[in-house]
């Protein structure tokens, strides 16, 4: 057996060949691996067969919507930036990540006239920024709208191309509703309008919000992942939500970001706040029973969350017949359930 608590353990090798660039087309061709827990049986078959093969339990979805957090501007002595928007701080403040070298109080230009100025370097390598238009300092809501405006859709790094018009809509849920993501939970990428009302004709769906961070894409960096401390991100959860959480109906759980959501009500009963909670082979779920996911990093703590259900050895060799039967990965890519 391989060792739970070694980084190394939660490697593989992925043909560059597999990383999805684009959504499959109609969303229900794409392929859906099927693990069963209780045998270790896996199948194969296509998204379109999800409603058949679900058994009784509520369907949980994340409800938040993709901000365009990549800003393009340019320092004031005159060399190209970026700006990664990582999170909104109140007050209009964001934590941000920013390509090359800054200092504090120094300034970026972007479009439209605004300027981004940096208020705070901090040491996990973010940077606390606010916008200011004609010396008028945006407020949070003035900073989403702007980014809306002039920011680019921020396709995660391992996608190696620009973003385009039909990013916006292939990187954004159909039930998207509250702005605030800067990536995607991209398991609900795969739902159509069709396919979400298979699944409501016959089981009960819910939400939650959870604004995904650039965290999310923010490597473990340590060889014992014990001693990893995981970003965290704001959420919140609807009373008729939390009325699923409470009872003893069985849950499926639409990504990792629903799965860390529902777990971490399930520990400290908040509805909202800051989740930080690392799921892995030591701290495995108590709530949320299947799990629908897509294939993630080597080494990141999505690939240990999905050890925190099945095991270590059971993800790696799950994870090996995906590549062996040429599945796509990463935000774009197929999908797995868990059940």
């Amino acid at each position: 057996m391989s060792d739970i608590n070694a980084l190394s353990s939660y490697d593989y090798h992925l043909p560059t060949n597999l990383i999805a660039t684009k959504p499959i087309m109609p969303k229900g061709e794409a392929k859906l691996l099927v693990y069963y827990k209780n045998s270790g049986e896996i199948n194969h078959l296509k998204f379109h067969n999800l409603p058949e093969i679900l058994p009784d339990c509520a369907v949980i979805f994340n409800d938040t919507k993709v901000i365009k957090a990549r800003l393009l501007g340019t320092k004031q002595s005159g060399g190209k930036s970026e700006i990664m928007l990582n999170q909104p701080l109140g007050d209009g403040k964001f934590s941000a990540y920013i390509k090359g070298k800054v200092k504090e109080k120094s300034i970026i230009i972007l479009d439209n006239d605004i300027k981004a100025e940096i208020l705070a370097l901090n040491n996990d390598a973010t940077r606390i920024v606010r916008f200011i238009k004609n010396d008028k300092i945006l407020n949070t809501d003035e900073c989403l709208k702007m980014t809306q405006d002039i920011g680019h859709i921020p396709l995660p790094p391992y996608i190696k191309r620009d973003d385009n018009i039909n990013d916006e809509e292939w990187y954004q849920s159909i039930f998207a509703k509250h702005l605030g993501a800067v990536a995607a939970p991209t398991a609900s990428l795969h739902f159509d309008d069709e396919m979400l009302k298979k699944i409501q004709a016959t089981h009960k769906t819910a939400h939650i919000t959870l604004h995904v961070g650039a965290g999310t894409f923010k490597g473990v960096d340590v060889d014992d992942i014990r001693e990893h401390k995981i970003h965290s991100e704001f959420y919140n959860i609807p009373d008729e939500t939390i009325e699923i959480l409470n009872s003893d109906v069985e849950i499926l759980g639409v990504g990792t970001t629903v799965t860390r959501t529902v777990e971490h009500y399930a520990r400290n009963k908040m509805k909202s706040g800051k989740c930080d909670l690392f799921l892995n082979p030591n701290n495995k779920p108590i709530r949320q029973k299947y799990l629908l996911t897509n294939f993630h990093l080597p080494k990141s703590t999505l690939i240990m969350l999905v050890a925190a259900y099945v095991g270590l050895d059971e993800t790696m060799r799950i994870y090996k017949t995906a590549i062996q039967n040429k599945y796509r990965f990463y935000s774009y890519g197929d999908a797995m359930v868990i059940l």
